[in-house]
């Protein structure tokens, strides 16, 4: 069994389906091959996955597979530290590296750039920008079909680098999404250490799916003095209205405070909002602390930072990590 170039975030998914077959199998796979799509497939926890490893060694798994599902394992989980803490490995392991001994790479160069791929990210945990900016290049030349997993890290060190800049006027009002007096964002903060800004709208089925996490998440917040705004991005009468609809099975009066984004120098466009939902944590300085998805580990760490009472709560759509 082999899983040719299923490799990153992207293609992570497709290691499901290839496990899948699409017709009976013709006999039961030997106890080697069953350790081996185990190993490969198993992302459950850390533990399940230390267990399918001493079981793919068991069965004769050789050292360059096992690395390679130890990559994958922490690459699906978004666990950067973890693969950057690998690169010995890697270095070591290209000096015997068999391509005809891979089970995820298709061809030599895909093996390398992956390698650069973990230099790059050990680089950008040690802050060294030009590094990796270096290897995350050689990467995408290696292995052009692999720039969409690529691409996020310098999506991310653009826009935090974008972030740092950037500081928040909490005088700017917005109109509240049930009519009325405009809003100031420095009356939701009041006198707290933060606020969390979400920028949604009815018009993003991923927006709808998320409320009953978004219902979990201001509840966990208010409990620990962290006000919660919602601002939506059109700037219309049939997008307000469709806002209230969809906020009507949440009671008559929904989790935080929500809002419209102006029409004119809208501050999505400030905080480089592209898609939603995104959250963004402000300080009371006016300093974003967070910009991004709302199931990131990094959203819960900052929370933590500045009150580690607040614990992520149990998400009913948010992917496992």
């Amino acid at each position: 069994m082999r899983f040719r170039s299923l490799i990153l975030p992207i293609a992570l998914a497709a290691i499901a389906t290839a496990a899948e077959p699409s017709a009976p199998e013709p006999a039961a796979a030997s106890p080697k091959e069953a350790a081996l799509e185990r190993l490969l497939s198993e992302r459950s926890s850390p533990e399940a996955f230390a267990q399918a490893v001493d079981e793919a060694g068991k069965q004769g798994i050789g050292g360059q597979a096992i690395l390679e599902a130890r990559f994958i394992f922490h690459v699906d989980r978004q666990e950067d530290a973890a693969v950057a803490a690998m690169l010995p490995e890697f270095l070591k392991q290209n000096e015997s590296f068999k391509l005809g001994e891979s089970e995820i790479f298709a061809t030599k160069e895909d093996w390398l750039a992956v390698i650069e791929y973990v230099q790059a990210i050990a680089a950008l945990r040690g802050g060294d920008k030009a590094e990796f900016k270096k290897h995350i290049t050689e990467a995408f030349w290696l292995s052009p079909k692999q720039g969409t997993a690529f691409a996020p890290h310098i999506e991310r060190l653009r826009l935090d680098e974008t972030m740092a800049a950037v500081k928040i006027d909490f005088s700017s009002a917005f109109n509240p999404v049930t009519g009325g007096e405009p809003v100031a964002l420095s009356k939701i903060i009041g006198s707290n250490k933060a606020i969390l800004l979400q920028f949604w709208s009815p018009w993003s089925g991923e927006c709808e799916a998320s409320l009953p996490d978004f219902t979990a998440i201001t509840a966990e917040l208010a409990k620990n003095n962290i006000p919660v705004a919602t601002l939506i991005l059109e700037n219309s009468e049939k997008s307000t209205a469709d806002t209230i609809a969809m906020l009507k099975p949440l009671g008559e009066k929904p989790p935080g405070v929500w809002l419209v984004d102006r029409e004119r120098d809208p501050l999505s466009t400030l905080l480089r909002v592209q898609t939603v939902p995104v959250f963004v944590l402000v300080s009371a300085e006016g300093k974003i602390l967070f910009n991004g998805s709302y199931d990131s580990k990094e959203l819960w760490s900052s929370l933590a930072g500045i009150n580690p009472s607040i614990k992520r709560p149990e998400l009913p759509n948010a992917a496992a990590e």
